[in-house]
């Protein structure tokens, strides 16, 4: 009887060992891990442009109070001017074109030192690999934007860093931010950089070109908001820390062309 007893304790001492395991491997496998999302260079650039562009937008207002002469309308029907006297009113650009200018050149210089480190280090990185759209990138928008708007139950496919409507979206910040550049230095020296202003159509031609690529800057930053506030705070930090967390069965299996570098191992 006793031997009979010892086998039975050792029995459920191998049952609870098995169950054991079993508890580990199951939090092993549910475990997040810190990886690399963002590199610190790009992080700041990321930042240091959000302050330098409310100030070149704000600054560029100012400017714009002393002729505001763009509208959208039907015809003869003003729809909407650019801007309306509240919003002059109450951002306070009236009568302040010298002081616009001189922060609109200043800051200038620094949006596009900025901009220039920024297509240098994706060149020399390779990091352009994540946002130049590929052949299927067109296609599979549609099915991001479908799945946004809650038309699509599948999630779209993701190779990489970011989707296809995020590539496609980023490729187009970065010729809208160089038209941007070259049309106020074209509107900046029309006379020193005539050939530029001539090749842009004239001056008031270039001039509505820096206009439009700002309202389209303008409405990419505002959806760029809402689209992170929907993705939630942890891509939000990932762009603060550079790290996201993931689970460790998810690590590289939708961004296979992602650096991975395992930082920490947080419980679930």
């Amino acid at each position: 009887m006793a031997h009979v007893g010892v086998k039975a304790v050792e029995g459920a001492t191998e049952v609870a060992q098995v169950a054991d395991a079993a508890d580990v491997v199951a939090a092993s496998a549910s475990a997040e891990v810190a990886t690399k999302k963002h590199p610190l260079a790009l992080r700041w650039m990321h930042w240091v442009n959000f302050p330098v562009m409310m100030v070149m937008v704000y600054s560029g207002m100012r400017i714009y109070w002393a002729n505001d002469e763009y509208a959208l309308g039907i015809g003869g029907w003003e729809i909407f001017k650019f801007w309306p006297v509240a919003v002059n009113d109450t951002l306070q650009l009236n009568q302040r074109l010298a002081k616009g200018i001189a922060y609109h050149l200043t800051f200038g210089w620094f949006f596009v030192i900025n901009g220039v480190a920024y297509v240098a280090f994706l060149a020399i990185r390779g990091n352009w690999r994540h946002i130049v759209p590929d052949r299927q990138a067109m296609r599979d928008a549609g099915k991001v934007m479908l799945h946004d708007l809650k038309l699509r139950k599948r999630p779209p496919p993701q190779r990489g860093k970011y989707n296809a409507a995020q590539r496609i979206a980023y490729s187009a910040v970065l010729v809208m931010a160089g038209l941007l550049v070259v049309s106020g230095f074209a509107i900046y020296k029309p006379t020193q950089l005539s050939l530029l202003t001539r090749l842009l159509g004239g001056y008031e031609f270039a001039r509505l070109i820096h206009f439009t690529m700002t309202i389209l800057l303008m409405l990419f930053f505002l959806t760029h908001v809402l689209q992170v506030a929907r993705a939630g705070w942890r891509n939000f930090a990932s762009m603060i820390s550079g790290y996201e967390l993931r689970r460790r069965t998810d690590r590289s299996v939708d961004r296979p062309d992602e650096v991975v570098e395992p930082c920490e191992e947080v419980s679930a």
